[in-house]
């Protein structure tokens, strides 16, 4: 019997049986990294510029979906539900996930596949809040440096309204 189902759809089915404790992180072949990195938007090209298939769990967790990823501006979305505070409103953590998880990103992909990106230093400003819907996070370089990236990082609503801006700024990392 063959296999017929997508990459995508392979990851979503892998991700329903995945089960996650504090501290302890699923053991996932290369295949399955690679269909969870594909899942989350990442295509061949940025797995090879990262050095290989990665995605944060607490990315996949979130339902963060990468549209767009390069070290000048990367763009990813996440939806409201599931990432509310106990008032129903999107989490202010949550934005700082969306935000350092494309800040990170950024980093890494200019950094190159073989050195680290670290982050040294994040701040937000919340401007609006939002109950439901998607939100879309754009990172955009302020700085693209050897060894320090600065990322401005804004968060809309659906409609286009500015819900928070972050800056980030990651140290870059040569090997051990």
């Amino acid at each position: 019997m063959t296999d017929t189902t997508t990459a995508p759809e392979r990851a979503q089915a892998l991700l329903a049986g995945l089960t996650f404790h504090a501290g302890i992180r699923p053991e996932l072949t290369d295949e399955e990294r690679a269909a969870l990195a594909t899942a989350a938007g990442m295509t061949p090209a940025v797995q090879e510029a990262l050095g290989g298939p990665a995605v944060s769990h607490l990315a996949l967790k979130m339902g963060i979906r990468f549209l767009e990823l390069s070290a000048e501006r990367s763009v990813a979305t996440m939806p409201v539900a599931g990432n509310e505070q106990p008032v129903g409103l999107l989490h202010g953590g949550a934005h700082l996930v969306l935000a350092e998880s494309l800040g990170s990103l950024s980093a890494k992909v200019h950094a190159g596949p073989h050195r680290g990106a670290v982050g040294t230093e994040i701040g937000a400003t919340h401007h609006r809040s939002v109950r439901s819907g998607l939100v879309t996070g754009t990172a955009t370089a302020i700085h693209l440096g050897r060894t320090l990236t600065t990322h401005e990082i804004v968060m809309t609503d659906e409609e286009g309204r500015r819900l928070s801006t972050v800056r980030m700024t990651n140290m870059l990392l040569d090997p051990r």
